[in-house]
């Protein structure tokens, strides 16, 4: 099974870069996991948010690997602590299905792309929803077989 995470933004600070190259390295080999950053659309005083959020959709879509189960990261989904967010994992992965995580940008994400099928969670562990958030919060919990 393949775990793609799929965030807006593309520089990170070299903490943030140390701390997912450490941490997805904890992942059981079954699991491939993989960053797909996808380019922040530039904030410019003509262009209004929802304009943003919609490029920024189309570039996460493109991202998306054909047949991926969508999961989307977001502070207005079901509030899922870290173990169940691990063990919903784990359901998943007996699946076979590939995962794409969705993590938007500085404005979230696209209103129309959090609505069903997808599956949108909160995350609990941190007020940041970055990929290397969700990584290090997963990954612990696999590691130590939450």
């Amino acid at each position: 099974m393949k775990l793609i995470v799929v965030a807006v933004g593309q520089r990170v600070p070299d903490w943030a870069q140390t701390a997912w190259d450490d941490y997805a390295k904890r992942f059981p080999p079954e699991i491939k996991l993989e960053l797909k950053a996808i380019k922040t659309e530039p904030r410019t005083n003509n262009k209004n948010i929802a304009a943003l959020m919609q490029a920024e959709r189309e570039r996460i879509e493109a991202a998306i690997p054909k047949g991926a189960r969508i999961v989307v990261l977001d502070e207005r989904g079901k509030h899922t602590s870290t173990v169940q967010l691990a063990l919903r994992l784990s359901e998943w992965q007996l699946g076979g299905t590939d995962i794409a995580l969705i993590i938007g940008g500085p404005d979230g994400l696209d209103p129309d792309f959090r609505k069903p099928p997808k599956k949108a969670f909160a995350s609990q562990t941190s007020p940041c929803l970055t990929p290397w958030c969700a990584c290090c919060s997963w990954s612990s919990c696999i590691a130590h077989g939450a």
